[in-house]
């Protein structure tokens, strides 16, 4: 498939489909046996992992963050950034005033892996992290798993400062959070069987989206 720049491509489809496995060959985790990924006509398979990683930035369903303060660990996605240009992403992110209500602010630690922040705060985090890093590629894997509504308002807006002109690839399978995608790719065994818009793929008769869809709004599906 190929990808416009600015793009917002979502990747679906039940577990095992493949889903994962696009991101770790866009990320060059392992190279492929078959096929070139070609990011602005060059083969990422001849540039160096630092270089591709320096255009690539990843939220993932759980964030890693080390035993450092919030301000080193935003920072984290870009080192050479300053003080007040990690204060900006944490803004842009919605994680701003939150910070500003701890005893020490941005210089507050946030226990190993962060295990002092909530799933939401951490996500944030991330996302503050990627707003930082202003990389042209942009992966959310999960980005907006297993969090409450309240949360996951605050990082469905996070996320819309974050997307703003990036080329962006989507896994979800809470599927109400990729309706807005430019184009949807729904993954089985490996391949992809069906793209398009949501309300393309829904429209389509015995389509496998419009299946997860209804399983997803309605609860069960018919038998």
């Amino acid at each position: 498939f190929i990808t416009k720049p600015g793009e917002k491509i979502a990747l679906i489809g039940p577990s095992g489909g493949g889903k994962s496995t696009i991101i770790k060959i866009i990320l060059r985790l392992f190279d492929v046996q078959k096929g070139t990924i070609f990011i602005d006509d060059q083969n990422i398979a001849k540039v160096t992992q630092e270089s591709l990683h320096q255009n690539i930035a990843l939220v993932p369903q759980d964030p890693l963050l080390f035993h450092r303060t919030i301000l080193e660990n935003i920072r984290y996605g870009r080192l050479d950034a300053s003080d007040q240009e990690v204060k900006v992403a944490a803004r842009l992110a919605y994680i701003e005033d939150f910070i500003n209500k701890l005893p020490q602010g941005y210089n507050t630690y946030v226990g190993e892996r962060g295990i002092k922040l909530s799933g939401g705060q951490k996500q944030r985090v991330a996302i503050a992290r990627a707003i930082l890093a202003n990389a042209k590629i942009l992966i959310l894997d999960e980005a907006t798993s297993s969090l409450d509504s309240a949360s996951e308002i605050h990082i469905q807006n996070a996320l819309e400062n974050l997307t703003k002109n990036k080329t962006t690839f989507l896994i979800a399978h809470r599927l109400s959070t990729i309706m807005k995608a430019d184009r949807i790719l729904v993954f089985e065994n490996g391949k992809i069987i069906e793209e398009g818009r949501h309300s393309d793929l829904l429209s389509k008769k015995g389509s496998l989206y419009a299946k997860l869809w209804d399983l997803q709004s309605g609860g069960y599906l018919a038998t």
